[in-house]
């Protein structure tokens, strides 16, 4: 069966459901009760199954990453250590522009072509890009879910029959 060697993440409403430059006010604390909280008070947070999600894709041998054109960088990362994910991801790229620029940068720091390459967005406009360069690439309609994380790896597995 066909694995891709990267799975990599879009962040706004892919795994948590809001824009990062503009939905929360930071700086964001993780407080006692392991939630977090943005200046406001308001909770932070992710859709339900991507702990999961990541925990077991790491726990498979999956090689994790992000690419997010957010405006927000350190926010997003923060958002990413704050949610203790930064132990499932290998590489994130996180700035603004084409997601064409953030896969050229996976690709060179870790040898793996877009073929072998699995790809998870909310941004049509993005999933069109990548799938022109040859990256399997998933819309992701309400947030990423055990059941989007099976059907990516089923198309995964067809595109790689397909093209050999």
């Amino acid at each position: 069966m066909a694995r891709p060697r990267l799975i990599v993440f879009d962040l706004d409403y892919t795994l948590w459901p809001f824009w990062v430059d503009s939905h929360h006010d930071p700086p964001f604390v993780k407080r006692c009760d392991g939630r977090v909280y943005d200046r406001q008070g308001q909770v932070v947070s992710f859709y339900p199954d991507v702990p999961r999600v990541l925990q077991r894709l790491h726990s498979e041998g999956y090689m994790l990453a992000v690419a997010s054109r957010s405006r927000t960088p350190p926010e997003a990362h923060e958002l990413c250590h704050l949610f203790d994910w930064d132990r499932y991801f290998t590489y994130k790229e996180i700035y603004p522009g084409s997601k064409v620029k953030h896969f050229g940068r996976f690709t060179m720091a870790s040898g793996i072509p877009y073929e072998d390459m699995l790809f998870f967005d909310d941004e049509q406009r993005n999933i069109i890009e990548l799938r022109s360069i040859g990256v399997t690439s998933i819309l992701v309609s309400d947030g990423v879910t055990e059941s989007l994380i099976k059907e990516g790896l089923e198309t995964f597995q067809f595109n790689r029959q397909q093209h050999g």
